[in-house]
């Protein structure tokens, strides 16, 4: 949940005191950007401090054998799909035949009933379109079975096609979040393999505080709730943020070493985030403390 925090006063150390609640360090939500295809990195135009936006194309990979892969497929799909037979026009000479066998038929059957052609010539047209309406479905049955098969290639085709589109696309390294650098793991002209990271990114808008409770302060505290945050100021006293609890761990650890909590002969913990909003001061790495009940005061 965001939650606005704004710097609200500086206040003096109490006599070298510790009476936070809880202590931790600032950390921030970070993005490990990898390459998703194999080639040479030919730019990779970002330093390591660069605030980037999303959506920000930051490098190229070769993708020559790519786009050559590409074209290939292309061609053998219009091959494919020029050998698919014409069945309209492969079946229009049949069905001619049947039209005149048809018409012979009703001719015949005139000149039969008028006793002038014999039963037996009637017969011989009734088999020869019998002949012909069978020849003409099991030329429709073949056509159709060699056009779905090619039909099956294409599709294949279409499908390989699609995939080094995809990939090519891959080639194209665009930023997928608003960020600073945090790290910068190439140089261009390297060559990359998919799963190789190639840049860090977060987003120093927010940071969360990860600090420690023992399970007797759990009570003290709930998600949402506003708390008051202290880091260190340059006149030694303390600038106070507001900040917002988001999360607390489901399970106890063994206290960090570093971390001092208000019981410190507690063995076990729970971690919890505090989310705080940057002004700029805050950075990664930093300690902070926590206090849960001293609401803050504007001046």
């Amino acid at each position: 949940m965001f939650v606005t925090a704004i710097v609200l006063f500086t206040v003096a150390c109490k006599n070298g005191q510790n009476d936070s609640d809880a202590t931790g360090t600032f950390e921030a939500d970070e993005t490990i950007i990898s390459s998703e295809v194999t080639g040479k990195l030919l730019q990779f135009n970002i330093e390591e401090g660069q605030q980037l936006e999303k959506g920000t194309l930051v490098g190229q990979i070769d993708s020559t054998q790519l786009y050559l892969t590409m074209q290939q497929l292309k061609q053998s799909r219009n091959a494919i799909l020029a050998g698919r037979p014409d069945v309209k026009k492969q079946i229009e000479a049949t069905k001619k035949q049947i039209e005149n066998a048809k018409a012979d038929k009703q001719r015949y059957e005139n000149l039969v009933k008028g006793e002038v052609a014999s039963q037996k010539q009637l017969d011989d047209i009734d088999t020869r379109l019998a002949v012909l309406e069978a020849q003409l479905s099991a030329q429709q049955n073949s056509l159709n079975t060699t056009t779905a098969s090619l039909d099956e290639q294409s599709n294949s085709v279409t499908a390989q096609l699609l995939s080094v589109e995809d990939q090519l696309k891959k080639c194209s390294i665009i930023n997928p979040v608003n960020g600073i650098v945090l790290a910068k793991y190439v140089m261009p002209n390297e060559i990359v393999t998919p799963g190789k990271p190639l840049f860090k990114i977060a987003d120093l808008s927010y940071l969360n505080l990860r600090a420690y409770v023992t399970s007797g302060q759990l009570h003290e505290f709930k998600l949402g709730q506003k708390v008051k945050v202290l880091v260190d100021a340059p006149d030694g006293g303390n600038t106070a943020y507001e900040g917002t609890v988001t999360w607390v761990s489901d399970k106890s650890e063994f206290t960090p070493k570093t971390i001092q909590t208000k019981d410190e002969r507690a063995n076990l913990v729970y971690a919890i985030k505090i989310k705080v909003k940057n002004d700029g001061f805050l950075k990664l790495g930093m300690y902070g403390e926590v206090l849960f009940n001293e609401p803050i005061s504007s001046k």
